[in-house]
């Protein structure tokens, strides 16, 4: 019906390209038009003015001789102004532009090695973009946007890859373990050091203490009871607290036995080996 009556509708973001015995004529913007048909006039096409996108996937190798496939989305649309040219100029438009999108890619990557191609998407992507603008210009199409969306390394560079990662992370972690291992064994050993240095003090105070309390027991005594020397109140002393020792080991219920060989005739030769051990004792704590 609308051929009958030369009525032509474009659609909203469309032109349509009319010709006039096969010559171009004019650009039709959305709307209805009259195009009569009679008179040598024609609608030669429809060019879509929408933003539309091409998925570029391009295979090739970087510096250090990685093969890479490079993915890049091209944002393109074609011009009001310039729509003839959009529409005649170019017989494939995807085609043309992918063709530059190799070009610029195979040219770029090659002289970059494969972890500065991940580190410099962008500037890749600035590349494709300023190429493309350049060129695709003069077809009538203007480039809206220009991303790489994906890098993807030959799959056995890619588990090297993966495992130099995990390796590199396996061994930072294995320091640090060690670290904590080495710290904890130096505060151990801190911790045991000052143990022993305190239970050593402790001891040395100890026996200080039994000494100074003996020699003032001796004293007294020795002062008080005419006719006998520091040396017999000592071996009193000594004996008397070696058979109270026996008393207790006996009596206690659970405790292990210790059996000293000794007779009225020894008590000397016991008196002589305590009083001998206490003051080595002494001249230890004093040193």
């Amino acid at each position: 019906m609308g051929n009958l009556l030369c009525c032509v509708q474009v659609d909203q973001s469309t032109v349509a390209i009319k010709e006039s015995f096969g010559k171009y004529n004019d650009v039709l913007e959305p709307g209805c038009h009259c195009v009569p048909w009679f008179i040598g006039q024609q609608i030669a096409g429809k060019l879509s003015l929408r933003v539309q996108q091409l998925d570029v996937r391009c295979e090739t190798k970087t510096k250090d001789n990685v093969f890479v496939t490079v993915v890049a989305s091209i944002q393109y649309r074609a011009l009001s102004d310039k729509a003839n040219d959009a529409f005649y100029k170019l017989t494939n438009t995807r085609s043309q532009i992918q063709a530059y999108v190799f070009d610029v890619i195979r040219g770029t990557v090659p002289r970059l090695d494969v972890d500065n191609v991940f580190e410099q998407k962008s500037d890749i992507a600035k590349a494709v973009a300023d190429e493309l603008e350049k060129a695709m210009s003069h077809y009538g199409f203007e480039i809206v946007q220009t991303l790489i969306t994906d890098i993807e390394p030959d799959e056995h560079v890619k588990r090297a890859m993966n495992e130099i990662n995990a390796a590199s992370r396996m061994r930072v972690a294995a320091n640090d373990k060690a670290e904590a291992e080495k710290i904890i064994q130096i505060k151990k050993a801190e911790g045991e050091a000052e143990s022993k240095y305190l239970s050593g003090l402790g001891i040395a105070r100890q026996r200080q203490a039994i000494v100074d309390g003996l020699r003032d027991s001796v004293l007294g005594f020795s002062g008080n009871v005419p006719g006998t020397s520091a040396k017999d109140v000592m071996d009193m002393i000594l004996v008397t607290q070696y058979f109270d020792t026996m008393k207790e080991i006996g009596a206690a219920s659970k405790t292990s036995a210790v059996f000293i060989p000794h007779g009225p005739g020894a008590v000397r030769d016991v008196a002589t080996q305590i009083r001998d051990g206490l003051l080595q004792g002494q001249a230890s704590s004093s040193h």
